[in-house]
């Protein structure tokens, strides 16, 4: 990890570097990804089957593309039973905490005549998207589906590749039917997203498409965002840790790690007012990555987006966490509650040295769908409010219209809409 020196330049040259992992940044990969959408568009299943044997290895056809009861069963029974156990703990944290996100609909009424509301009503159809290939995260099934069940989602369907004989991940599975998915599909990439936005002859067309992938899952939802809602085009993971001088430095350096290996662009951020505490978290993160199993991954990571950054002043450390606004943020100090208070900028906040980020991915209750890439800044975490949508209720009486009309209908003339002023005028003719 490269120790710096906080101020202005190097705070640039950071945000600069962390952009680079945006996947509005691979537009090369772009391409070929509407190829593949306009293929599943047009050939439905055909493409759909061709991509999953080019790119899984996969035999999937229209009888074996849906999970099956026996396959859930059969996965129920490869699940360690301590696992599920887990499973279930963290369900339940999950839907207690979304549960409170809920939303009713409302209706305020005058005795003018005059009825103003706003109606709640779940999206009907929901797509999943849940990846497989090299890992697999039933944490992801668990985060992605619970929020949609508590909106009162109809109808939940999940996409996830297959191995090449065509099985899926056995915790996926588990995960799924625990949370509540409706239907299971053996296909990823980006022909899973294209399939869940538009249907095929096997996969029914979704209302919004949901769950984390690969640069080509990115850009495929990228692509057909409009055709159906999406939640986010997620980039790499990120964690910032914002520690004094009263941190522990080697479970911030544990911390920091957590991330580092998901992914090679992944991102590993300390900001210190304390020197002795960036050389001891650079030490405790050396040893920890020879001695960890992703330590290729590790040492990658943090070579290209690691940092360890000394600054002057807590007020200037919260400053630039403000405005690098990480996926995940960590307070280490010696007031975390009042530092907190001064973040403006996150997707997760933890705070005190036994709140790791590790709790939020599995098992505290939030959401760890977080916004990336510096779009905390305007973004929230995946919630109910994500698989909802709302309608404006208005309902007036004559005698409630009587006394605005003419208001109405000179707002309506200043804009030169002469139809939108009859509409109203004509109401009030034989006056």
């Amino acid at each position: 990890m490269r120790r710096l020196k906080l101020d202005s330049e190097s705070k640039k040259d950071i945000l600069n570097n962390l952009l680079k992992r945006s996947p509005n940044n691979y537009g090369e990969f772009e391409s070929r990804v509407n190829d593949m959408i306009t293929a599943v568009r047009e050939q439905g299943d055909a493409a759909v089957f061709s991509y999953t044997r080019q790119f899984d290895g996969a035999d999937i056809h229209a009888g074996n593309i849906r999970v099956t009861d026996e396959e859930i069963q059969e996965a129920y029974r490869l699940v360690d039973e301590k696992l599920l156990a887990v499973i279930r703990k963290a369900k339940v944290n999950i839907r207690t905490y979304h549960e409170k996100q809920k939303q009713y609909s409302w209706f305020d009424s005058e005795d003018s005549g005059i009825i103003l509301g706003q109606k709640v009503t779940p999206l009907h159809t929901v797509g999943v998207y849940v990846p497989g290939g090299k890992a697999v995260y039933p944490s992801s099934v668990l985060m992605n589906v619970i929020p949609a069940k508590a909106a009162g989602v109809n109808r939940i369907i999940m996409t996830t590749p297959p191995s090449a004989d065509g099985t899926v991940y056995a915790s996926t599975l588990v995960a799924a039917k625990e949370a509540g998915v409706d239907e299971i599909y053996k296909v990823g990439g980006a022909q899973a997203v294209a399939a869940m936005a538009f249907g095929t002859e096997s996969i029914p067309k979704v209302d919004k498409i949901v769950g984390p992938g690969n640069i080509y899952v990115a850009l495929a939802k990228k692509a057909v965002f409009g055709y159906v809602s999406i939640d986010s085009i997620a980039g790499p993971s990120e964690i910032l840790v914002l520690a004094d001088d009263t941190a522990n430095p080697r479970f911030v350096a544990a911390d920091l790690l957590s991330q580092a290996e998901h992914d090679e662009m992944a991102s590993a951020i300390l900001i210190t007012t304390s020197e002795t505490l960036a050389e001891k978290v650079s030490e405790e993160a050396a040893r920890f990555t020879a001695e960890l199993s992703r330590k290729e991954i590790i040492q990658k990571s943090l070579d290209q987006y690691g940092y360890i950054l000394v600054a002057e002043t807590m007020e200037e450390a919260i400053e630039a966490a403000n405005d690098i606004a990480s996926e995940h943020l960590e307070i280490v100090t010696e007031n975390a509650f009042e530092v907190m208070t001064k973040i403006r900028n996150a997707g997760a906040i933890f705070i005190g040295e036994y709140s790791s980020e590790p709790l939020g991915d599995y098992f505290a209750g939030p959401n760890h769908v977080l916004p990336t890439n510096g779009t905390a800044k305007f973004f929230s975490p995946l919630g109910v409010d994500d698989f909802i949508k709302k309608s404006s209720i208005i309902s007036y009486s004559r005698e409630a219209l009587a006394p605005v009309y003419q208001d109405i209908v000179q707002f309506a003339e200043c804009e030169k809409l002469t139809a939108h002023a009859n509409s109203i005028r004509v109401r009030f003719e034989e006056d």
